[in-house]
């Protein structure tokens, strides 16, 4: 996304039930980027995820195992359709 003229990412978490749990506009999308997305993310969290599914971006991957090394992650073209399709409302 375009954000005064500037490419954004917009980082985005989901729950199981397709509700947006966060949001998050970076201009970078390494693993320093995803690492302070779990970080925030996790701070609002009562909850440990038992699962993350994310795209197959390999930042995410690094940020996954420095953050939360005991949590099964999931990379697969059609897995992440919730956050996909929660693209919707932000447009």
């Amino acid at each position: 996304m375009t954000v005064k003229g500037k490419r954004q990412d917009l980082w985005r978490a989901v729950d199981q039930h397709g509700n947006v749990l966060d949001m998050l506009v970076q201009s970078r999308r390494n693993t320093q980027a995803a690492e302070r997305f779990f970080c925030k993310l996790l701070r609002g969290l009562k909850y440990a995820p038992r699962v993350i599914i994310t795209d197959k971006l390999a930042g995410s991957v690094a940020a996954k195992k420095e953050i939360l090394p005991s949590v099964e992650h999931r990379q697969h073209k059609g897995l992440n359709n919730r956050a996909e399709n929660s693209h919707q409302p932000t447009r």
